[in-house]
This record gives C-alpha cells, structure tokens and sequence, in this order.
C-alpha cells in the first residue's frame, strides 16, 4: 500500500470508528460541524506542542489526531454531498 493509501485507510478506518461512536451526524448544522473540526484541530495543536516542547505526546500520537481531523473533514463532506442528494439546499 502507497504511502497515500495507507492514509486514506486510516481516515476511513477513523471515520468507522467515529459512526460506531456518535451514530449518525449527518443531520449536524453547519455550525456544529465546525465546532466539532475545530474540537479536532485544537486537539491536534495541542499534539504539536506536545511534540515540539518534548512532552507526553509523541509524533505517532500527532499523526492520530490528525487522523481525527481529516475524518471529521470527511464526514462533513460526506454530509454535505448527502444533502444534495436529498435535495436539500
């Protein structure tokens, strides 16, 4: 698997996880998709300080906060996409 593959794996991987956790959220406003990516990439950020300054965290644990938010990204795609197929504007 290509260095992109793998990714792409885990980001779907991270997505299943995410529905078998919160169910369905593809009803979420626009507002609260935001909330949540920006949960997420603050989540992130943190992980970053954590690796810059030496602390707790590691880089593996900043590559799975990122993970985090590239599904969340997705699944607000996914969302959106559903949307249009419902009609809904």
């Amino acid at each position: 698997m290509s260095d992109r593959g793998r990714i792409y794996f885990d980001v779907s991987m991270e997505r299943d996880r995410q529905d078998a956790k919160w169910g369905d959220q593809s009803g979420n406003e626009p507002c609260v998709w935001a909330a949540v990516l920006s949960e997420e990439c603050g989540e992130a950020s943190q992980a970053a300080l954590h690796v810059q300054f030496g602390y707790r965290l590691t880089i593996d644990d900043l590559r799975s906060e990122l993970v985090q938010v590239a599904a969340v990204a997705v699944a607000w795609i996914e969302a959106i996409d559903a949307e249009g197929e419902r009609g809904e504007p």
